[in-house]
């Protein structure tokens, strides 16, 4: 989940590309209505978050959700839907920004996801379609881990 399709396919393309070959259905969520052909290219849906969350998504079904701090900090419906996912036990939460978000107790662990060979090459693909630069060096994603944010799970 992500303002923009730019950001997500920069942020953690790589990352969801190799998820789609290791299985998940994968569906990357925004509010820019942005052209689809990034995600496609990734392997993954586009959809509009504001209708998913509009929809209340249960988070028992979702296993992974990679979310853009500032978004997760500004949208109240966001971090409901990430709580409602972290109480069914199988979600895996990973954010990438600037910072922790202030409704973080203590900032989480830091992942490093290093990118296949072949996610490095669809997400230089994907950003193109984006009408980005690619860039050198994009063969590392680096997440913060919301699992590990022991104010972010729930008190059973």
């Amino acid at each position: 989940m992500a303002p923009t399709m730019v950001g997500v396919v920069r942020s953690a393309g790589g990352w969801l590309f190799d998820q789609v070959m290791a299985g998940w259905d994968v569906t990357v969520l925004t509010t820019d209505d942005a052209d689809a052909r990034p995600a496609h290219i990734l392997g993954a849906r586009a959809g509009d978050l504001e209708a998913a969350l509009a929809r209340r998504v249960r988070g028992s079904c979702l296993q992974g959700i990679v979310v853009r701090e500032d978004l997760y900090d500004s949208d109240a419906r966001v971090r409901r839907m990430v709580r409602e996912a972290l109480d069914g036990g199988l979600a895996e939460v990973r954010l990438w920004g600037e910072g922790s978000p202030a409704t973080f107790g203590e900032p989480g662990g830091l992942v490093w996801h290093r990118l296949s060979v072949a996610a490095q090459a669809f997400k230089a693909q994907a950003l193109a379609a984006a009408a980005v630069s690619a860039g050198a060096g994009l063969d590392t994603e680096v997440f913060r881990s919301a699992a590990r944010c022991p104010s972010l799970v729930p008190a059973r």
